[in-house]
């Protein structure tokens, strides 16, 4: 960044809030920077995750990027029976996307980018005190109500372009703390339904209520 001695940059580490700290010494490979005044407290979001079907490359660093500036606790990218290009998804990228996002939009908290799961082995293990709102899209067009009474941990799942297989829509609707939701009457690309479905989720019972 080309700092040199005595300059003040802000610095966070996703536990600790924003601290304004001192360059003390700078090297070619690296440098001393002193921690001097907490300018913000560690901003927790709320516990919502965020569970979506990896897509094409850049439009899945699209969805870590506006799921982080939205406020997911987590991030965790699966594979369902519709996703075709799980072999060329670049975890640590992601990660460095969600960093980046937190410094754009001025977060102290760097939501963790999972590595890629099976949608199925997910299920097998989920825990069943998280609600987990299932975005339907056959249920297009129809009105669903998410009951922003129903508070405690929730995942938010997105599928992949083309939609969860049907033996995984069953599975998801099977389950007792699944609340399947419309995204409205229009079929949204994976991206913008993530984006839609965050922005609802927030809005009824996240850190924008």
């Amino acid at each position: 960044m080309r700092l040199s001695v005595g300059s003040v940059v802000s610095l966070i580490n996703g536990a600790d809030g924003e601290w304004d700290a001192e360059v003390v010494e700078v090297g070619k490979k690296g440098g001393i920077l002193l921690c001097q005044t907490q300018t913000k407290p560690l901003q927790m979001p709320p516990d919502v995750w965020l569970v979506f079907a990896s897509i094409r490359k850049e439009r899945t660093a699209f969805i870590v990027e506006k799921a982080t500036e939205l406020g997911a606790a987590r991030i965790m990218p699966v594979q369902t029976e519709f996703t075709n290009n799980a072999d060329r998804l670049k975890v640590e990228k992601l990660r460095a996307h969600a960093l980046e996002a937190t410094e754009q939009c001025g977060g102290t908290y760097v939501p963790p980018v999972d590595d890629l799961a099976k949608l199925g082995k997910l299920l097998d293990g989920w825990d069943a005190s998280r609600r987990i709102m299932f975005c339907d899209e056959t249920m297009l067009g129809k009105a669903s109500v998410l009951d922003a009474g129903l508070t405690g941990p929730w995942a938010i799942f997105i599928g992949p372009e083309g939609g969860f297989s049907a033996r995984e829509r069953d599975r998801l609707r099977d389950m007792a703390c699944a609340h399947p939701v419309s995204l409205g009457p229009r079929i949204l690309r994976a991206d913008t339904a993530a984006v839609a479905a965050l922005t609802l989720w927030q809005n009824a019972m996240g850190d924008w209520s």
